[in-house]
């Protein structure tokens, strides 16, 4: 069975952790915890990357009929992300119908997870770098829900602008949502899962 590689999109270094931009990289890292997994720098690939086997949606432990998955994070800044993705694309040879994406979008509001396969890139800089180096857009994504800059501040700010404590706990609980939907995407398909999770 082919493996998948999960991507986290984000930005790296402690300047951006705390981030709305970072959801991506959440996800990753919570997946990466259920696994008792880590994540390594292999030469090369740009990313940090985590090999490892999910299991089912909420089975907790890894059962035979845990998936194959690579894990991970780009080392580039989030508009280069597909040279990550490119990379480790290419090394692990999976194809872009086993690459799931997981971003933060504007579109939804903080709550609101959406999964897809295909599509648009409705501006956000990561997709479309990845859009280029796969020469596809028709891999899954996992749209996390950041919502809409408040007043009138710049969205590229609001992005990159530390999460305050008051949403943090909303923004964990989102992010663990998320990497279950991940599991159920993987271990159920496209249709069950956003039966499940989108809203």
């Amino acid at each position: 069975m082919s493996a998948w590689l999960v991507v986290g999109l984000g930005n790296p270094g402690p300047t951006y952790a705390n981030t709305r931009h970072n959801v991506g990289f959440m996800v990753a890292d919570e997946l990466a915890r259920r696994a008792s997994g880590s994540f390594a720098a292999p030469r090369g690939l740009r990313a940090e990357v985590c090999e490892t086997r999910l299991a089912a949606s909420g089975m907790g432990g890894v059962g035979a009929d845990a998936q194959r998955v690579v894990l991970v994070k780009p080392r580039t800044f989030m508009n280069d992300s597909g040279l990550a993705v490119g990379k480790a694309s290419a090394f692990y040879k999976i194809a872009p119908e086993h690459i799931v994406v997981v971003h933060d979008e504007l579109d939804l509001d903080l709550g609101q997870l959406r999964l897809k396969r295909g599509g648009g890139d409705n501006g956000h800089n990561g997709l479309k770098s990845i859009r280029a180096a796969l020469g596809t857009g028709d891999y899954y994504r996992v749209r996390f829900g950041i919502g809409r800059p408040p007043g009138r501040q710049e969205p590229a700010d609001y992005v990159l602008r530390p999460i305050s404590a008051s949403v943090r706990p909303d923004v964990e609980i989102e992010a663990s949502r998320a990497a279950d939907a991940v599991e159920a995407l993987l271990s159920d398909g496209l249709a069950d899962a956003q039966n499940r999770f989108n809203s």
